[in-house]
């Protein structure tokens, strides 16, 4: 992974001035160490009339599938040929954004104490990056780094093989940026849009981008033309930061606009009189009604089954009482997303001993899953259809068999108090079906009544006199004078259950994952 930065200069204001604003000496080569691999800086090049800096990244490939997307201790399963034959240790992407701030942390800032003056003022500059992937092609390079005070942006689209030139271009171009700008700009531009054209950030994306993304973009992206493009892809298209990033663009375009800082144009609330009460999402008073149950079962292994992207494991993670914590999923892109928002890869040792992500279908008996305290389906079972629930249900009571089983479901009947939804549909397009109370009732008596367990209900949020509450949660406890002797402690993962109840559904049950248990959980 390549890059360099010329400028020329005269006696008077010699080329190699550039050392000084990137804080590397000319006459040395220098080494650092990054993440994923090791940076090294030189001069090909060092005159009073003409100076180049070079950034060669040099990337760990096993380093890299170590701290990739959803790696690490514990990371989601994912065969993908991908992690260990990719583009990442050639083509300029967000590993070398990355690498930037490591090499040249002050000369991104602007800050120079030996020749502020330079550091302020704009520098004839060419910056050659010689292979970087360009989803949207050469002309997107073009839109993005065109209006930044470019004179010159030449993307060339490299052919996927010279000799074959009937095959067309690929998706890398070799960028030659020339202008007067300051390198603080354009190093800050790089920073930005080389992750923006790879569309693919080797790191999980958190909160904290969104300040990272106006730092950097402050004086050029609240301008930009392609602002939209730039903080979705940047913050890899996550809908609640992209929206909270353009708000704060957009009051820099405003203070800037009308000449005023930030805070005098957001100074609409006053933040000591706001008593107003904000409503606690649902999906929010769901995970606490679960961990209140927990609790009071005394459970301190639990399994999530169907874990989604992983917030009720997280939040079981937060609590210490829960000492090992297991999130399945058949989803693997599930089971991705959710390594990252626990940041697996970067947690330690202690913590990471208590949690895993594991992939499995939960209408297969799973010896894995036997031996837990406490296991939960929190907005599972209504994504799955009626005819496969008595397999799950052999699965998770009549095998696993954990002390305790806490099921919620959404409640139909409430549905009518959802102003935004429409008579006669569901909450979420995979839902396959939506109980009444009677209807849940009727199904959880019955799982109980057969596997040997009893079972409470509570309402979780506001319990409507007419219609119940949004969401209903069975709470399952095992009764231990039962015969046990239907657990199926047989085969790893198999549908022979051995039970005769089970057997016509699990003729029609495949291992079909089409219809995950939950990929996503709904609000």
């Amino acid at each position: 992974m390549f890059l360099t930065i010329s400028t020329t200069g005269t006696p008077e204001r010699p080329a190699t001035d550039l050392g000084f604003l990137l804080h590397k000496h000319p006459d040395k080569a220098q080494t650092f160490s990054t993440s994923h691999g090791t940076a090294h800086v030189f001069y090909p090049e060092a005159s009073a009339e003409r100076c180049t800096a070079a950034l060669l990244l040099e990337v760990d490939p096993v380093a890299l599938v170590r701290r990739g997307k959803g790696k690490g201790r514990g990371g989601a399963p994912d065969a993908a040929l991908a992690q260990y034959v990719n583009d990442r240790p050639y083509a300029a992407s967000s590993l070398l954004s990355v690498a930037m701030t490591t090499v040249f942390k002050s000369a991104l800032r602007g800050v120079c104490a030996a020749l502020p003056e330079r550091a302020e003022a704009p520098l004839p500059l060419r910056i050659e990056v010689p292979a970087m992937p360009a989803r949207g092609g050469a002309e997107l390079v073009r839109k993005l780094f065109g209006p930044l005070g470019w004179t010159s942006v030449d993307a060339r689209p490299v052919a996927l093989d010279e000799q074959f030139p009937e095959w067309g271009d690929s998706r890398y171009v070799q960028l030659v940026l020339e202008g007067d700008l300051r390198l603080s700009d354009a190093l800050r531009q790089l920073y930005v849009l080389l992750p923006v054209l790879d569309d693919a950030k080797h790191y999980w994306v958190a909160p904290d981008e969104v300040d990272k993304l106006l730092r950097a973009g402050e004086g050029w992206l609240a301008e930009h033309p392609e602002q939209k493009l730039i903080t979705s892809r940047y913050l890899s298209r996550r809908w609640g930061l992209t929206r909270q990033a353009m708000e704060r663009l957009e009051l820099v375009r405003l203070a800037e606009a009308d000449d005023l800082e930030v805070e005098a144009v957001d100074n609409a609330v006053d933040e000591t009189t706001d008593t107003e009460d904000r409503p606690v999402p649902l999906a929010v008073q769901r995970r606490d009604a679960i961990l209140e149950a927990l609790r009071a079962a005394g459970a301190s292994r639990v399994l999530d089954l169907g874990c989604g992207q992983g917030q009720l494991v997280q939040a079981l993670l937060k609590d210490v009482r829960f000492t090992e914590i297991v999130g399945v999923d058949v989803s693997v892109r599930a089971l991705t997303i959710a390594g990252r928002r626990l940041k697996l890869d970067r947690m330690g040792e202690r913590q990471a001993a208590r949690v895993r992500l594991m992939q499995g279908s939960l209408t297969y008996t799973d010896k894995r899953l036997t031996g837990y305290d406490a296991a939960v389906l929190s907005e599972v079972i209504e994504h799955l259809d009626l005819p496969r629930l008595p397999a799950l249900e052999y699965a998770v009571f009549g095998s696993a068999r954990p002390q305790t089983v806490i099921v919620t479901t959404p409640n139909v009947e409430y549905n009518v108090r959802w102003e935004t939804l429409p008579a006669g549909h569901v909450r979420h397009g995979d839902h396959r079906f939506e109980w009444t109370r009677e209807e849940f009732r009727g199904w959880a008596t019955g799982v109980a009544e057969r596997d040997g367990y009893s079972v409470a209900f509570v309402p979780v949020g506001p319990d409507d006199p007419e219609v119940g509450p949004p969401t209903q949660m069975a709470v399952f406890t095992r009764n231990d004078t039962r015969n046990d002797s239907k657990s199926d402690t047989g085969n790893d993962t198999t549908n022979d259950s051995g039970s005769k109840r089970d057997t016509d559904s699990r003729n029609n049950t495949t291992n079909d994952t089409t219809g995950t248990e939950k990929e996503a959980k709904a609000a």
